[in-house]
């Protein structure tokens, strides 16, 4: 029997969970970046948000119910997906360092060339299922709930509800950036960061499977 939404042990483990998934979720890392650049470009923001999120929601509480359990069953898998993860990330680093090279008029041209919705949807799946700290991410989550027993799926909650504000704060802090791109250097040197991001976690996943 899980825990009622009004004892301490759920409000403890929500809490706990709210506070690890910060602590896991809040960085700029590939998907991060991938979803601020979408919201600099106003390019569905919030269809990607959405695919992110629903993402999220599936895999916290897979995780809590199992995930674990597969990646022992299957071991390759982990390794499949990572070097997948490599081949994704450095195709993007290349491509943000070859915008990062070309000038490409500022905020408004970058608009101008605003992706499909197919295409932003399918790069937000990328970023996340074929991210391995997103994998590495999901199993601290499910091995973490697992401490709080009947609390478990509570945790799983906390961590969703940190991943929601994450994204809130992604897409909020896109929209107020949004002024300082109105140059053509601005885009170019945020790409340049992109690119860096994007090739040294390729590399660090790289070294790890080698």
């Amino acid at each position: 029997m899980f825990a009622t939404l009004s004892s301490p042990l759920f409000v403890t483990a929500w809490a706990s969970g709210t506070a690890t998934g910060l602590g896991l979720f809040a960085v700029v890392g590939a998907q991060s970046a991938f979803i601020l650049r979408q919201g600099l470009m106003r390019a569905h923001l919030l269809s990607v948000m959405a695919v992110c999120a629903l993402i999220d929601a599936v895999f916290i509480f897979a995780s809590v119910s199992g995930l674990r359990a597969l990646t022992q069953w299957f071991p390759w898998l982990t390794t499949a997906v990572l070097w997948f993860g490599v081949a994704f990330l450095s195709w993007y680093a290349l491509q943000s360092a070859c915008r990062a090279w070309r000038a490409q008029g500022g905020l408004a041209a970058a608009r101008d060339v605003v992706p499909s919705r197919r295409a932003a949807i399918l790069g937000a799946l990328g970023f996340s299922l074929l991210n391995p700290h997103f994998w590495l991410d999901m199993v601290v989550v499910g091995s973490l709930a697992h401490g709080f027993d009947d609390a478990r799926m509570a945790f799983a909650a906390g961590a969703l509800t940190a991943s929601l504000l994450w994204l809130a704060v992604l897409g909020i802090g896109s929209r107020l950036f949004a002024p300082f791109f109105s140059s053509a250097l601005a885009w170019r040197v945020l790409d340049g960061v992109i690119a860096v991001v994007m090739a040294s976690l390729a590399a660090s996943l790289a070294l790890k499977g080698v």
